[in-house]
């Protein structure tokens, strides 16, 4: 195949993705990527050898920001030849579209342009956050659709060994984590990797906290109790995974590796049509995010999945 070309699209408060994303595809200018508004992004990036740099087979070629000088900085930080002025304007151009915003009530709008032109769409986490958003979704891939969409932490290095088998733990029992901002946009990145180990299969979310601290008891049908918090200045914890013969402590560490995992697939994804897991565990994980939205605005009352 030829190189294939990506468009990045879209920056908005609080994720600085345009930036680290495309620098995992085309390396960086070291001294403007000291300019990025992010400083933990140069950072990390700092850490890792030149040879971690470039994903096989494709490159960052476009970029859209909400605020066109945002795509200035970010086309010298991380090395991207083409700036447009409407994101559409990629069409034609580009062989695959990342959509890097992570608000899910401007998911649809942002990414269906790219979907109606045929185009492969990754969509940053979540999805969605309404049903009505998720129902277009699902209307689309089953319109042939090619939309991917995951956290990056499904990914962390640190929980392959579980993803594969928690065997050595016993049966599954409670699983506990906690993740900093909002449930809205963050809550997906404490529940995707717990989801990644637990599968599918979620009976019932209950949120019993407030926007600014969101705290999450959900049950699934295999017995296993989950405890998410989301707390909007925290840190991030450990996921504690407790079975009935042994129970382990997991820190997730390296965010370059879990980012790049995720791009990665999606390449794969665009060469192949093989997706890295189905994309009915895509609409369970947003029914479960939109059952604790709704959860929290009726007072806390116990929202089963099968309403959603």
């Amino acid at each position: 195949m030829n190189e294939i070309k990506l468009a990045i699209l879209g920056m908005v408060d609080g994720n600085g993705h345009p930036y680290s994303w495309s620098a995992m595809f085309n390396g960086y200018d070291k001294e403007e990527m000291e300019k990025c508004p992010f400083p933990v992004i140069p950072r990390y990036l700092e850490k890792e050898p030149p040879e971690s740099f470039g994903i096989k087979g494709a490159k960052i070629t476009h970029i859209w920001t909400d605020d066109p000088s945002d795509a200035i900085k970010v086309s010298k930080a991380s090395l991207i030849e083409n700036i447009v002025k409407k994101p559409e304007d990629v069409i034609g151009k580009v062989d695959a579209v990342i959509i890097a915003t992570d608000k899910g009530n401007e998911q649809v709008w942002r990414a269906r342009p790219f979907i109606e032109a045929g185009l492969p769409v990754f969509i940053d986490k979540p999805l969605a956050d309404n049903v009505q958003d998720l129902k277009t979704f699902i209307e689309l891939r089953k319109n042939g659709a090619k939309i991917m969409s995951s956290s990056s932490l499904r990914y962390s290095k640190e929980l392959i060994p579980y993803t594969l088998s928690t065997n050595e733990l016993g049966r599954l029992r409670y699983i506990n984590m906690t993740m900093n901002k909002s449930w809205e946009r963050y809550g997906i990145h404490a529940l995707e990797p717990v989801f990644a180990i637990t599968g599918p299969g979620y009976i019932s979310v209950r949120n019993t906290g407030s926007e600014s601290c969101s705290i999450l008891h959900l049950r699934h049908q295999n017995g296993i109790d989950v405890n998410l918090a989301v707390i909007y200045d925290s840190a991030a914890s450990a996921m504690k995974i407790v079975g009935t013969h042994d129970s382990v402590s997991v820190a997730i560490k390296d965010s370059f590796f879990a980012f790049k995992k995720q791009l990665e697939l999606f390449v794969e994804y665009i060469e192949t049509g093989k997706e890295p897991f189905p994309f009915e565990h895509t609409v369970e994980l947003m029914k479960i995010i939109i059952a604790g939205i709704k959860s929290r605005e009726e007072n806390g009352r116990e929202i089963f999945i099968s309403e959603i």
